[in-house]
């Protein structure tokens, strides 16, 4: 089993400096930084310490996941933020996970032994709210739906179809933003009963940079998108209830 690891980038020159160094790169086969158009040394410094480097065309954390699919080796890919917030000692546990023969697993920041440094009221209960909502509208079992420490197969973006705008696009109309596709991952693969594994992951304080959160528009439309998608997606057969191991 191939592992690419995704580092999601955009203006995290001090976190990239503070965490970086402590990534084994012998954990993974492929690591590639993926920016949004940093402007603050990033890419550069990326560059200059050996990482492949791909820099979005395109605005917006989907698109760089779209526009760096062509590049990845991995039979599974794990996706990491380099802002503090993403638990470097995770990356090897969700490797080892993964290869128990998951679809997918999630650093979960609200199991116990974990827990969010960066969660105020708001978005400690929307977290909670999103989580509880996809459980009730799919039969799933998640704690954590929306991070973005997570590892899947390469393989289930094609199975789950998120490359497809056509998921996207009403949400993002309705409340002027573009989302990322970890969350319609958590609702699409509860969908077709894929195998689903959690381990404890806390979420640090950030390093540095400025918080992109738009809580409000991004809120709004991925809470919306978890109401078409229970009712319109038709990617895939109608699945039983979602078996979700933690």
């Amino acid at each position: 089993m191939k592992t690419t690891l995704l580092v999601m980038t955009l203006n995290e020159i001090d976190g990239m400096k503070a965490i970086m160094p402590q990534i084994d790169k012998s954990w993974c086969e492929q690591i590639i930084v993926v920016d949004g158009g940093s402007t603050d040394g990033t890419i550069e410094w990326a560059r200059e310490n050996g990482y492949e480097v791909h820099v979005q065309r395109q605005k917006g954390i989907r698109y760089g996941y779209f526009e760096v699919m062509p590049l990845v080796k991995g039979d599974v890919i794990l996706t990491f933020s380099p802002d503090g917030n993403s638990l470097v000692s995770a990356i090897p546990l969700l490797i080892e996970e993964m290869k128990k023969g998951f679809d997918m697993v999630i650093g979960s920041r609200y199991l116990p032994g974990a827990g969010s440094e960066d969660d105020d009221i708001i978005t400690a209960f929307g977290n909670w709210l999103f989580t509880k909502t996809v459980n009730l509208l799919y039969g799933a079992h998640y704690t954590d739906v929306m991070v973005i420490l997570r590892a899947y197969r390469t393989s289930l973006i094609d199975e789950l179809d998120l490359l497809n705008e056509k998921a996207y696009t009403i949400p993002e109309r309705l409340f002027g933003t573009k989302i990322s596709w970890e969350p319609l991952m958590s609702v699409r693969a509860a969908k077709m009963n894929m195998r689903i594994g959690e381990i404890p992951a806390a979420e640090p304080a950030r390093i540095g940079g400025e918080r992109k959160l738009q809580i409000l528009r991004w809120g709004a439309a991925y809470y919306s998108q978890f109401w078409l998608e229970r009712f319109f997606w038709l990617g895939g057969k109608k699945c039983a209830k979602n078996k979700t191991t933690q």
